[in-house]
């Protein structure tokens, strides 16, 4: 008999008889192996019973065994309610662990519920949610459902990696937060990585805000920024040059065909910058170098 890959039987409760040995064993076992809680019913056999579930616990299966006749109907009744009474017991509140979802569900306060990066989830847990942003409710089939104590403030985020579904999209207020403006940015810098030198801070947001303008696979965001300027501190760097940041561009952009579009974006912002100057006069007289017009 070939298991399937997916029975269904995951949680389900079992009852086999005739299942100490031959077929009605392997039934037994079968159905254990597809996640089913298997309890085994027996008359006068008791040592090939044990045998069963020794067996099958020792392989981590869940199978048990009740010594009932089957031909009383009334035994047979009884044995059923013991089997019932376990489930209700383990399949309860009691031995619910809550994550964060049911944990915003049972408070008794109001809380914030940030579900970030929900692009990142797949369809499944999307589509999970909605009972939670329609109802504000979770259920649990073994158990039941989870009503809010608290109506909870749910923020999710999302970087626009997969589009989201509709019916989603209608349970939520749309808020579009660009990339942040120059000034903006170079205080969130001096904010996460205050050990960076404020030349450098601010020679590195130019240099990321020239480069959101391309069409790249994925835009620099503010938390590359900080990675680049803190990586660059940690080489004692104090300001940019050509070839420094061609051998640190791959910190802020992650795909070889942004890489080549931002060195070509470097080598235009080098030439805008010997146009602002209208010279190509430097420091000494002589021509002005890449590194002094990054710096």
């Amino acid at each position: 008999m070939a298991m399937t890959q997916d029975s269904g039987l995951g949680g389900k409760v079992a009852i086999v008889t005739g299942g100490s040995r031959g077929i009605g064993r392997a039934i037994v076992e079968l159905l254990a192996a597809e996640g089913a809680d298997v309890t085994l019913f027996y008359r006068d056999q008791i040592a090939a019973a044990q045998e069963v579930v020794a067996a099958a616990q020792s392989a981590s299966l869940s199978v048990g065994s009740e010594q009932v006749d089957v031909r009383d109907s009334k035994a047979c009744a009884a044995a059923v309610d013991r089997i019932a009474k376990e489930d209700e017991v383990f399949f309860s509140e009691r031995f619910v662990l809550p994550r964060p979802l049911l944990k915003a569900i049972m408070s008794e306060k109001p809380v914030v519920l940030l579900i970030d990066e929900i692009d990142k989830a797949d369809a499944e847990f999307e589509a999970f949610l909605l009972e939670l942003l329609s109802d504000f409710q979770v259920t649990v089939p073994e158990i039941g459902t989870f009503k809010a104590r608290q109506i909870p403030l749910v923020v999710l985020t999302s970087n626009n990696a997969r589009e989201m579904s509709d019916a989603l999209k209608r349970r939520c207020l749309h808020l579009y937060i660009d990339f942040p403006e120059r000034d903006q940015e170079l205080e969130i810098i001096k904010l996460k990585a205050p050990e960076a030198a404020d030349k450098l801070a601010a020679e590195v947001v130019s240099v990321v805000q020239s480069l959101r303008k391309l069409d790249l696979k994925k835009s620099p965001g503010i938390s590359e920024t900080i990675d680049w300027v803190k990586a660059l501190t940690l080489l004692n760097v104090q300001n940019l040059d050509q070839e420094l940041v061609n051998e640190t561009l791959d910190t802020i952009v992650k795909y070889e065909g942004d890489v080549r579009k931002a060195q070509e974006e470097l080598k235009e912002y080098v030439r805008r910058a010997r146009a602002r100057r209208g010279s190509d006069a430097g420091p000494a007289g002589g021509p002005a170098s890449d590194k002094d017009l990054l710096n």
